[in-house]
């Protein structure tokens, strides 16, 4: 498949591709808040915050067309699925509009699928039901692409809402260095994503967009959300190379080899 040479862009479509990542294990009451008050500002699709913050994220956003957006059984996946499902329950009753769940990514490499699209039709079942949606965490820096191609036929089968590559905390540790590295989204495993997952479900791309070349080029591929921590450096990045509230096709550059580099305007 050729990499698209042009996609659609503006300032509230690009706005709207992100959910303003807010899942850092250190950060304080304040920092949330400081977080939340910055979604409201740039109009972004979502505030993405643990569980406890539900409450503080209503007060600031209630009224605004900035969505809530809870993870579960995060960042691992390794809760019971009983868990998960009370989690996403008590999420969505709560105020949570979109639930990011983490699968049990030591059952998908060991190839219990049964158990994999169980718990998901479990979670995304009571997620339907409080009038939400339900992102899949695949966690793709464990996975091969076998691994993730049968999570997008499962999450096919069920229609869960979206697809998602990544937690942005799975590292992964080098045998012969001991270091950890990360790679998250990557635009082959999303072009594999977009090619085996049905035409109704969405992609999440989590974990290695940090600019607006990077929006822009995800976006080409048929990404329609991601999540980040870099929200004002992309969209300041934006304004300032001329992009407004009118929609305007731009040309996408790619490197050789990668299906990457930087997008022409």
């Amino acid at each position: 498949m050729a990499a698209p040479s042009t996609t659609t862009v503006s300032i509230p479509l690009l706005a709207k591709m992100i959910d303003h990542s807010l899942l850092h294990p250190t950060m304080t009451d304040a920092e949330v808040e400081a977080g939340l008050q910055l979604s409201l500002r740039y109009n972004v699709a979502t505030a993405c915050i643990k569980p406890y913050s539900i409450a503080q994220a209503k007060k600031v956003l209630d009224g605004s067309t900035v969505k809530i957006c809870a993870v579960i059984g995060f960042p691992h996946g390794n809760s019971a699925t009983k868990i998960k499902v009370i989690e996403a329950q008590e999420a969505v009753a709560e105020g949570a509009h979109e639930i990011d769940m983490v699968v049990n990514v030591g059952k998908v490499l060991g190839g219990d699928y049964e158990y994999v699209r169980t718990e998901i039709a479990g979670v995304d079942f009571v997620v339907r039901q409080g009038g939400a949606i339900l992102k899949v965490i695949f966690e793709n820096d464990y996975l091969g692409d076998n691994e993730i191609i049968n999570l997008c036929k499962i999450c096919t089968d069920l229609e869960v809402a979206f697809v998602k590559t990544s937690t942005g905390y799975g590292f992964v540790k080098d045998s012969a260095s001991g270091m950890y590295s990360y790679k998250g989204a990557t635009f082959p495993q999303l072009r594999l994503m977009r090619e085996h997952c049905g035409d109704k479900i969405q992609i999440k791309a989590a974990g290695g967009v940090r600019s607006l070349d990077d929006l822009i080029k995800v976006k080409a591929l048929g990404v329609t959300r991601i999540g980040a921590t870099a929200t004002v450096a992309m969209l300041e990045e934006a304004i300032k190379r001329g992009i407004g509230e009118e929609e305007v096709e731009v040309k996408v550059k790619w490197n050789e080899g990668e299906a990457g580099g930087a997008a022409v305007y």
